[in-house]
């Protein structure tokens, strides 16, 4: 069971890969700590140790010194029966030769060469040795200091003293065990707060990847839902703004090449049904006939001119458009926009109100001139016969401010926010025979120079657009 539940383990899942990382450096940042407060324990404990040695034999050095001076080896032996303790403190007193001549053990008789016991033949060179050994008699490990015993320069002898580390190896043993269980403790605390820990952060990221693996198959418009506050939380807000966006760009995609279609199957239906007439018989007779390719003629350039304006439309959202940066006299610009329309506005009677300043701006002329003129032909299909247009052309700060205004029933203000929109034809009243693209051609045209353009109308007072432009070029 425990191997199924091994091998059920998805080692490359993220949750996986956190939890290991953070196990394993704890663990390791744990191990090390501990590591360096034993070792640091042990180091101090063996200095202090030591120290405490080295005190007491230089006290001890110094009683032994009066009694050699006076000869008195019984004093000597009665010194080192005192300051010793069974095996754990040793002490001896050894001449200027090397030989031994009083201890606190009676065991002494089994060494034969004192001065291959560590310490001893330096400190007949008068040197002072500390250090760690084996023990002379038993194979435990043991600190000792060697001195020389000195009066008025004369070397007198050597005492060594050494003292077993048994209890603090003992002692030092129980405190690793005591740090192995509390690390393996705290490491098993440690994966268990690792793995909430990995989840907190393995589980969001897996949501939002199959939330991203949902939008790459199509399912816009759902809601992701993080409840942290975090960055992820903030990431998660993100992603549901994109999709979201998605859902819109998804919708108006649809919305739009439904559109296409039905402005391009009513043109070729027309023609269909005109080709098969003429097909039938009606060639022969030349007023239907001339009537019939006239039909065809002007079904062919409203499908021609349809392509054309999506064609520009494309072009212009994905910016591949090239813009000529020229200097521009805004009168002269309205000026060819209203020598463009003027035969089409005296058929109707209508006429024109111009007023506009000397302003200068930079941007490509024929681009803006395609926007003025579709918005004029908005203007004009949309007012009454013998109704005016007014146009005004000023500079405010750094832009230029051109204002179109025409005479017609005016937009509704449900369908207003929606009139840049590709073929939207919401309000009837405003629908006319062109493609539906003119006013958002324009838009694109005017947010590509860096500007805008808004529309705003009240009832039976017309339809204005406010279009505004800076006057230097983007840089």
């Amino acid at each position: 069971m425990q191997l199924k539940l091994f091998r059920s383990i998805k080692w490359n899942s993220l949750h996986t890969k956190l939890l290991v990382t953070y196990w394993l450096l704890t663990g390791l940042g744990t191990s090390l700590m501990a590591g360096f407060l034993l070792q640091s324990l042990s180091t101090y404990f063996i200095e202090m140790r030591q120290t405490d040695l080295g005190n007491w034999a230089t006290a001890i050095g110094e009683s032994v010194a009066d009694e050699l001076e006076q000869q008195n080896l019984q004093r000597v032996q009665q010194l080192m029966q005192l300051h010793g303790q069974a095996e754990t403190v040793i002490v001896r007193v050894f001449d200027s030769q090397g030989q031994l001549l009083a201890s606190s053990t009676t065991e002494d008789r089994r060494i034969i060469n004192w001065l291959e016991v560590p310490g001893v033949r330096e400190a007949l060179q008068n040197q002072t040795v500390q250090g760690t050994a084996k023990g002379i008699l038993s194979n435990d490990d043991r600190l000792y200091v060697a001195r020389p015993i000195q009066r008025n320069g004369q070397l007198l002898g050597v005492l060594r003293m050494s003292v077993t580390l048994e209890q603090f190896q003992r002692q030092l043993s129980l405190l690793w065990w005591t740090v192995i269980g509390a690390l393996l403790l705290t490491m098993f605390l440690c994966a268990v707060i690792s793995d909430r820990l990995a989840r907190s952060f393995a589980i969001p990221i897996q949501t939002m990847r199959d939330f991203a693996i949902r939008l790459g198959g199509g399912h816009f418009g759902d809601e992701l839902s993080i409840h942290q506050s975090n960055e992820l939380n903030e990431l998660a807000i993100e992603l549901n703004r994109m999709s979201e966006r998605l859902a819109s760009l998804d919708q108006e995609r649809r919305a739009f090449l439904a559109n296409v279609s039905h402005e391009l199957r009513t043109p070729i239906s027309n023609i269909q049904v005109t080709v098969e007439a003429l097909q039938n018989g009606a060639v022969e007779e030349p007023h239907l006939r001339d009537r019939f390719f006239q039909t065809i003629s002007d079904e062919t350039q409203r499908s021609a001119r349809l392509i054309h304006d999506l064609l520009d439309l494309g072009r212009l959202e994905a910016g591949a458009t090239l813009l000529e940066q020229q200097t521009i006299d805004l009168q002269q610009l309205i000026d060819r926009a209203v020598r463009a329309v003027e035969t089409r506005m005296q058929s109707r009677g209508m006429s024109l109100h111009l007023k506009v300043t000397k302003v200068s701006l930079t941007g490509d002329p024929e681009r803006l001139l395609q926007a003025l003129l579709n918005i004029l032909d908005n203007a004009i299909k949309h007012s009454k016969e013998n109704s005016q247009v007014f146009i005004a052309g000023i500079r405010n700060s750094q832009q230029a401010i051109i204002t179109i205004q025409d005479q017609g029933p005016g937009i509704d203000q449900n369908t207003l926010p929606r009139i840049f929109e590709q073929f939207y034809t919401g309000d009837p009243s405003r629908k006319g025979s062109s493609t539906g693209l003119g006013l958002a051609i324009a838009q694109r045209i005017i947010q590509a120079h860096g500007g805008n353009i808004t529309a705003s109308s009240s009832p039976r007072q017309g339809a204005k657009f406010i279009i505004c432009l800076p006057l230097h070029p983007l840089s």
